[in-house]
């Protein structure tokens, strides 16, 4: 569990990347939302077999209260679709162990339903020194999210445990929203230092981004 303060890594990588915008004067207007919650037991704590009703209306069966993270991630991604209206939408999370067990510690795993922004945002990640790797978003992964009791569940439904914990987010993004996932779980932290990056909790993806928003956004 002492691990667990690395839950905060995708949080901490957008706005890294909005931070370092701003001190460089970038002309674009971009916004960071980061999902925080205490994450204590207590009385009020969810259980297996509870029924949530997201900000959207989506209402969700927890399946296991260990995939606490995209629960407040779900809210982010619809309040930032609703309150801006972005013309991109990218989320940054620590999100599930699979992405690990699949690439290890030298890939971050990307998803999404639109090829040029997975491109864009992989060329971008060359360039930065932060390899990605995409992974498969089918609708399988979002069947595999049906719910007998709610709309959909949270975890718990099978693998492959990444694509699956994308689909979840992605089933808070609307379809035509240009949108892409990073699911930094195994390259938030390294055990050796590396030329680009000290050992230790790594803010993984600030620079990947950082290059994106200077190439493809930047008035």
């Amino acid at each position: 569990m002492w691990a667990m303060k690395g839950d905060l890594g995708g949080a901490g990588v957008v706005v890294g990347t909005v931070l370092a915008a701003a001190r460089r004067g970038a002309p674009i207007n971009v916004v960071a939302l980061a999902a925080l919650a205490e994450n204590m037991p207590s009385g009020t704590a969810i259980r297996p077999g509870d029924v949530l009703t997201s900000m959207s209306g989506i209402t969700i069966e927890i399946g296991s209260t260990d995939a606490e993270g995209r629960l407040v991630l779900s809210d982010a991604v619809h309040y930032g679709q609703v309150t801006y209206e972005p013309s991109v939408l990218i989320d940054v999370a620590t999100l599930t162990g699979s992405v690990g067990r699949a690439l290890g510690d030298e890939y971050a795993g990307i998803f999404g339903r639109h090829d040029q922004l997975i491109e864009d945002l992989s060329a971008a990640s060359d360039s930065a020194g932060e390899a990605v790797w995409r992974l498969p978003l089918d609708d399988s992964h979002f069947e595999q999210l049906e719910s007998k009791f709610g709309d959909i569940v949270n975890s718990g439904v099978g693998n492959p445990g990444a694509s699956v914990g994308a689909a979840f987010i992605g089933s808070f993004v609307d379809e035509d929203q240009i949108w892409a996932h990073f699911d930094i779980a195994g390259v938030d932290y390294l055990e050796e230092d590396r030329p680009t990056v000290p050992k230790g909790y790594s803010g993984w993806g600030v620079r990947t981004l950082d290059e994106y928003l200077r190439r493809h956004h930047q008035r």
